[in-house]
């Protein structure tokens, strides 16, 4: 007899391209996205921490998630942003991702979907 396994957790990886600079350097407006990302994956939000750079530069911030996280760093010089988006759980990272590409709006995009451990 076999015993099914699962996946510990699915870890995203997004490389988000072509995004207006404006959308990238609020750092109460990406926190509050990224909020907004985690409630719609079912993910429940334990704290979060986001630091600018200075005018018009680039956030670097982390929302501290029950299931993991959501992390971002932006770069608005390039209009370049990369999450990383790490669930477990019930937790759906696909929908927080979805989320963060309706409101970011990239010309492009690239993602990994990796599966992590073994339950």
């Amino acid at each position: 007899m076999t015993t099914a396994h699962r996946p510990a957790g699915i870890h995203l990886l997004a490389d988000l391209a072509g995004i207006e600079a404006a959308l990238l350097v609020d750092p109460d407006a990406i926190d509050a996205l990224l909020r907004e990302a985690a409630l719609a994956a079912g993910a429940r939000i334990l704290h979060s921490h986001f630091h600018t750079f200075g005018p018009g530069l680039g956030v670097t911030g982390v929302l501290l998630l029950a299931e993991s996280h959501i992390s971002i760093h932006t770069w608005p010089e390039h209009g370049f942003a990369a999450a990383d988006i790490f669930m477990c759980g019930d937790a759906q990272p696909g929908r927080a991702l979805d989320v963060i590409d309706a409101a970011l709006k990239p010309a492009t995009r690239s993602v990994q979907t990796m599966a992590r451990g073994q339950l």
